[in-house]
C-alpha cells in the first residue's frame, strides 16, 4: 500500500489550494480515504473522509463549509479542496487508510482524531497560509 499527498503550497488567508492523495497497492475504489493535519506543536487532527464510491463523507467542525472532499477512482486519487483559509489552518496534511478500508471504522478515526486507527500513511504535505 502506497500513498501519496501532495498540493501543498503557501497561500494568503482567503486562498485556496487543492490536494490530492494517490494510492496504489491496494483496490482503490473498495477503500475509504481519510485526511488528517497536524498543526505545529499538536497531535494529528481528523479533517474529512470520503467512502469508496464517494456518496458518503464527512468534515471536521473546523472545515466543514469551507473544504470539499471529492475522488476519482479512474486516477486513484482523492482530492481536499480547500477554500476560504485561514491562518489556523497551517498544518502539515496527510491522507491514510484503515487496515480494510471500511468507512465505519475511518470515519470513526476521523471524527475521532484517532490517528491510531488509521494503519497506512502517506507522507504528508506542507499547507502554510500567511499574509
Amino acid at each position: 500500500v502506497q500513498l501519496q499527498a501532495s498540493g501543498g503550497g503557501s497561500v494568503q488567508p482567503g486562498g485556496s489550494l487543492r490536494l490530492s492523495c494517490s494510492g496504489s497497492g491496494f483496490s482503490f475504489d473498495d477503500y475509504s480515504i481519510g485526511w488528517f493535519r497536524q498543526l505545529p506543536g499538536k497531535e494529528r487532527e481528523g479533517v474529512s473522509c470520503i467512502d469508496g464510491d464517494g456518496g458518503s463523507y464527512f468534515y471536521a467542525e473546523p472545515v466543514k463549509g469551507r473544504f470539499t472532499i471529492s475522488r476519482d477512482n479512474v486516477k486513484n486519487t482523492v482530492y481536499l479542496q480547500m477554500n476560504s483559509l485561514k491562518p489556523d489552518d497551517t498544518a502539515v496534511y496527510y491522507c491514510a487508510l484503515v487496515q480494510d478500508g471500511d468507512y465505519l471504522e475511518t470515519l470513526t478515526a476521523v471524527a475521532g482524531d484517532q490517528a491510531d486507527g488509521m494503519a497506512y500513511w502517506g507522507k504528508g504535505t506542507l499547507v502554510t497560509v500567511s499574509s
